[in-house]
């Protein structure tokens, strides 16, 4: 799938990994839509960056928000070729806490937007892409969700996050399946310690402590690299149906 003139659609799209991918995109000569929460971000961003870039606000869990995104993509940019989901939260708590059993919505929380929201995100994209031209090799669109390490290596406290992305990990082959009579291919990236927002709240000898347990490189993955990601996969019509760890190496002590 070629870049240049193509149009993709980046949930979580004004912060973080999202918009680093927004910016990568938009760099290789793309149009975006970034759909997110964040209104403030989102237009600033699409401000920053101009032509070729729009911003909806969008709450990837909701039929009606995620539908109007992908509405706006085909009709303003003429289709959709590409979706990258990165949108998600992350939230801790452990099974039995201090104050008892976690609280049911906490775990359905985690699992309404980081894997539902995943889902809803695809499934409207993929109706979209279906009704595109067929560009080289037969391809009519990519999808790349975002899962994380803690799919494999969930520490203590993690227990609903987890499970998300790992849902995110284990539905990845069977839609790669399914939508490759379309031309559409299906992949995920579970980064490691990336330098996101919710990393930059953290005290700055905790951000270096958990870097330096990086392996090789020994600091903290950096959006930009994620992105970088992001475009090869695009570029590669063999990747198909896999989860690629981005994340030098680290495997997760239990807590």
């Amino acid at each position: 799938m070629k870049l240049r003139d193509n149009t993709f659609l980046v949930s979580g799209g004004a912060s973080g990994l999202g918009a680093a991918t927004v910016r990568a995109l938009h760099g290789a000569g793309a149009r975006v839509v970034m759909a997110d929460l964040d209104e403030e971000k989102g237009l600033k961003l699409a401000e920053e960056l101009g032509d070729r870039t729009h911003f909806v606000r969008t709450n990837v869990a909701d039929a009606a928000d995620t539908q109007a995104a992908v509405e706006l993509a085909t009709t303003r940019f003429g289709g959709l070729q590409g979706l990258v989901n990165c949108a998600g939260i992350g939230n801790a708590g452990r099974v039995l806490g201090k104050q008892g059993p976690m609280p049911l919505d906490d775990f359905a929380r985690s699992i309404q937007v980081n894997l539902i929201g995943t889902f809803n995100m695809i499934r409207l994209a993929a109706a979209a892409m279906s009704r595109g031209e067929a560009q080289s090799d037969g391809e009519r669109g990519v999808i790349i969700n975002t899962a994380s390490i803690a799919a494999y290596d969930g520490q203590v406290g993690q227990a609903a996050y987890s499970a998300s992305k790992g849902g995110i990990v284990s539905m990845t082959l069977p839609i790669a399946r399914e939508l490759a009579r379309f031309g559409i291919r299906v992949m995920t990236i579970a980064p490691g310690l990336f330098l996101t927002p919710m990393m930059h709240s953290l005290p700055a000898e905790v951000q270096q402590s958990l870097g330096e347990a990086v392996p090789f490189p020994p600091r903290l993955g950096r959006p930009e690299e994620f992105a970088a990601l992001v475009l090869s996969i695009i570029g590669n019509v063999m990747l198909n149906g896999e989860t690629i760890r981005l994340d030098g190496a680290i495997r997760l002590a239990p807590r």
